[in-house]
């Protein structure tokens, strides 16, 4: 239980983190979205297979069942890769359209639908408390995100939406994975390949208007290797130990953490009506994920 719940608490401090690092890169308009998205989907591709290749090497494996790239093709599937993509690409455009508040409720609930639906129709159920605890964590997420959010463009509101639902149907993939690092590299080896044909759109039609500055290179890089590789497969290691409707609900942690990270890293302002829903929020998740 205790390694499940410090991998399931690493996994949401990347999370935050890789929101963190995306709001700065594209709210200061240092690095436009698709440039960013293919920084950062590159970049944990080669920081993963690095990694997975000091694994096998220190574990001493040999045969060809074995090999590097033989463990990443029957790890990682196109689906995982075309949803991390489509997740990065939304999550990145719909962003510069509104505000911090409207998208993580946006992202969030999309994730929550996602996840939840399939876990009940896979046969999951929420004990009673754990349906309270669920109801305070998203409330609690509610009173957090509320005051700054605010009517976005539907177009803007549909991207974030289509976001939200990959990174549930990426996640859902994950409980099926066998060996978490293989497969968060693989996943990423596809997304980068994708990367390829949107270089292409980008550059045809918007060529002239690609924002490519030193800090907004960082921050994608940052979001890339640590909090997106590194994170992903962390996630990936700890999503076959719970269900997906627990899973669908520590991620609401994710904006209280966030924030929380906001205010100890960028000096952003701590209310009481933020302490307050993150009592509500870290407390409900506390009732689902207990024992």
């Amino acid at each position: 239980m205790f390694k499940t719940l410090f991998l399931v608490t690493v996994a949401m401090v990347a999370f935050a983190a890789n929101s963190l690092l995306c709001r700065m890169a594209l709210a200061n308009a240092s690095i436009d979205p698709a440039s960013f998205t293919m920084l950062r989907l590159t970049s944990g591709a080669l920081a993963l297979v690095v990694l997975s290749f000091l694994s096998m090497r220190r574990s001493a494996i040999t045969g060809r069942e074995h090999r590097l790239w033989h463990g990443l093709k029957i790890n990682g599937t196109l689906l995982g890769g075309a949803s991390l993509f489509l997740y990065a690409l939304c999550f990145s455009y719909a962003y510069i359209s509104m505000s911090t508040g409207t998208g993580a409720l946006l992202l969030f609930g999309a994730v929550q639908l996602t996840m939840i639906s399939f876990g009940l129709l896979k046969g999951e159920r929420f004990k009673a408390l754990q349906w309270l605890g669920f109801a305070l964590a998203f409330i609690g997420l509610l009173i957090l995100l509320l005051p700054s959010a605010s009517a976005p463009p539907i177009k803007a509101a549909i991207v974030m939406v289509a976001a939200g639902v990959a990174w549930g149907v990426y996640s859902l993939l994950g409980k099926k994975s066998k060996s978490a690092l293989l497969a968060t590299s693989g996943n990423f080896i596809y997304a980068s390949v994708l990367c390829i044909p949107l270089a292409c759109i980008v550059m045809l039609l918007n060529g002239n208007k690609l924002v490519v500055e030193t800090n907004g290179v960082l921050l994608a890089l940052l979001s890339g290797v640590l909090a997106s590789g590194c994170g992903y497969a962390t996630w990936y290691s700890v999503l076959p130990l719970i269900k997906s409707t627990t899973a669908a609900t520590v991620q609401l942690s994710v904006p209280v953490l966030a924030t929380l990270m906001g205010w100890v890293i960028l000096g952003e302002q701590l209310s009481v009506q933020v302490v307050i829903a993150s009592i509500m929020t870290l407390g409900g998740i506390y009732l689902v994920i207990k024992k």
